[in-house]
């Protein structure tokens, strides 16, 4: 299924986001409301809380008397950790269970408050963060919610920046002006995303684009390269001896498709034939069709014609607003080498950026008018006659 991470900070109106994905279909697992459920009167939560604590953190009605415990809990850090270790399994537990009764295509939505604090984004299959400006929420807590203005800046500066979210934020949703413009948001990402996502995830469909297109650089590329990273990281594990931003959009100011070229290097192909569920269920199903790099010639292989050394694993993310491309290849495999040799060679030298553009540009040219892989074939039909050159100018740059 597809999991969603929401959040955002205090006051930016997470609730009203929530409200509307319930109502076009999503399963919601409020974090706050499992936080209450663990420690309600009768629980083994409660009861834990009241061996570490003492009785005095009860009410008169048997409940949790909250502000008691957090006169306790949150006064050294020593305390907070053993609420933490306490709370964080049981609410872990619980939503383990939540997930798992969700049917097999939900959309299950996770609103999670200190989703960014505790490091969860790369759990999640996408990222909505509620946006608006502290000083805002700060208005709105004081005016709306009676909340005294020293307590809630006091209670916002816990919390993780604006910036913080923004950077694991893979959907920006601003909730500064009237309710209605964010609902109107919130509809377009759930119809235009959130939904042919999770048909691909479920079927194992990669997203792709049917034109060639080259678009200006767009300077959110490293970060959303960093946060798909993250999450194969997180699939890979121990698997993968690097995860590297590859290709024309790991390279500043060069117009490229708007698709992230991703590199994961592992120690031989059973390792990566290994990753292969993982991965799809990480959202980046396999093209089994595309098993190998076009061969060059190397000094092991002067006449390139030896297919195994330029083997490799290719999958795409299913995630039809950041398209992906994941290449899984062995480590000092010439396609391996060649990546990181090109890409810092551009990075480095302004002409071969340059030259390397004009090809591009070229390619584009000859796919217009063609969609599919008629048009992915004319675009290559210019580029690689110009990368078997290149394979030797960057190896040449890189040894120097």
């Amino acid at each position: 299924m597809l999991r969603i991470g929401l959040t955002g900070g205090m006051g930016a109106g997470k609730s009203t986001v929530a409200r509307v994905l319930a109502d076009l279909g999503a399963v919601i697992i409020d974090s706050d409301v499992i936080a209450r459920e663990v420690v309600a009167p009768g629980t083994e939560g409660l009861a834990a809380l009241v061996e570490a604590f003492g009785t005095d953190i009860l009410a008169a009605d048997g409940g949790l008397d909250r502000p008691a415990l957090a006169a306790k809990a949150f006064g050294d850090d020593a305390a907070l950790q053993k609420l933490n270790s306490i709370t964080h399994p049981l609410v872990g537990k619980r939503t383990a269970e939540l997930i798992a009764a969700a049917p097999q295509d939900a959309i299950v939505v996770q609103d999670i408050p200190l989703l960014v604090e505790n490091g969860l984004a790369p759990l999640m299959n996408l990222v909505l963060i509620v946006d608006v400006d502290a000083e805002i929420r700060l208005r709105r807590l004081v005016e709306s919610r009676g909340v005294a203005e020293s307590d809630a800046r006091a209670r916002m500066a816990k919390q993780a920046t604006d910036e913080q979210r923004r950077a694991v934020a893979d959907v920006l949703l601003d909730n500064s002006g009237p309710p209605e413009l964010v609902e109107a948001a919130v509809r377009r990402v759930w119809a235009e995303r959130l939904v042919p996502f999770e048909h691909n995830l479920r079927t194992g469909t990669p997203a792709r684009r049917k034109d060639v297109r080259l678009v200006p650089p767009n300077p959110e590329w490293p970060a959303q390269a960093q946060r798909l990273i993250a999450r194969l990281w997180l699939a890979c594990g121990a698997a993968a001896t690097r995860i590297d931003h590859i290709g024309s959009t790991s390279v500043p100011e060069l117009p490229a498709k708007d698709v992230i070229d991703l590199q994961i290097t592992v120690a031989d192909l059973a390792v990566a034939d290994g990753l292969r569920d993982a991965l799809g269920k990480a959202g980046f199903p396999a093209r089994a069709e595309y098993s190998q790099d076009s061969p060059k010639p190397t000094p092991q292989d002067p006449d390139g014609t030896d297919l195994a050394l330029w083997t490799k694993r290719l999958h795409q993310n299913a995630d039809p607003g950041r398209l992906a491309n994941v290449h899984v290849r062995v480590d000092g495999s010439p396609g391996q080498q060649f990546a990181l040799a090109f890409r810092d060679w551009l990075r480095a030298d302004a002409a071969a950026r340059a030259e390397y553009l004009e090809v591009k540009r070229a390619g584009e040219a000859k796919a217009a008018g063609l969609t599919g892989q008629e048009a992915t074939l004319a675009y290559l039909d210019v580029k690689e006659p110009w990368f078997d050159a290149a394979y030797t100018r960057a190896l040449n740059w890189r040894d120097r």
